[in-house]
């Protein structure tokens, strides 16, 4: 019995200590992906976010002063909107031939489709937010069992090297989780705002091709 006590426990420190490299690559890889992300984010405000809300108030007094469905696509080309909600908008003007309940189907459908894009999106915040703490919780709890093995023995160097690994990955797991919960937070009220604006939008435009039809 106690042969194969010694048999497993001897498995699951090899098992473990086999983790060790691999967990400390990924949070080198997540602490990538995060410092990416900033750069990423701030480059979405400076180019695109600081000015769309000045575009919303002017967009829809155009719309209300178009008469007819030509203006509304040339005012949709020419705004200074994201480009996938002037992608979003275009689709809904040219298909002139529709009814308006097929219409409204296709504008709830492309609404969606959106809302599945942005979802897509804050999901890689959302899963390095949850994955970079249990990794960093890993990479604490790998390296202390050589660091009490060495303790017993009176090795403090390996102690030493043992419980500085414990302590930088689990600040690199925080670090990662941290900077993706901040750009999930972020991000997650822009595309609230960007959904908002692009349901109005098509209302507008719904109504407009209701007044000219």
């Amino acid at each position: 019995m106690e042969n194969s006590m010694n048999f497993f426990s001897k498995m699951m420190r090899v098992i473990a200590s086999s983790m060790e490299i691999p967990v400390v690559i990924l949070l080198l890889v997540l602490i990538a992906i995060s410092v990416f992300m900033i750069g990423w984010l701030a480059t979405e405000f400076f180019t695109e976010r600081r000015h769309l809300n000045e575009e919303l108030p002017k967009m829809i007094d155009e719309l209300n002063e178009t008469e007819n469905t030509g203006e509304v696509e040339w005012s949709v080309i020419k705004s200074g909107l994201l480009k996938r909600q002037r992608e979003a908008l275009l689709e809904l003007i040219k298909h002139p031939d529709i009814t308006p309940l097929m219409r409204e189907s296709l504008a709830v459908r492309l609404i969606q489709e959106e809302q599945s894009f942005y979802d897509r999106r804050l999901k890689i915040s959302d899963v390095i937010a949850k994955i970079a703490p249990m990794l960093g919780l890993l990479g604490t709890l790998i390296p202390l069992g050589p660091g009490i093995i060495a303790l017993g023995q009176g090795d403090t160097i390996t102690l030493s090297s043992s419980l500085l690994t414990a302590f930088d990955t689990t600040i690199m797991g925080l670090i990662a989780a941290a900077i993706a919960v901040v750009i999930s937070t972020i991000r997650g009220r822009w595309y609230t705002d960007y959904m908002s604006m692009l349901e109005t939008l098509m209302e507008c435009i719904l109504e407009v091709e209701k007044k000219h039809a």
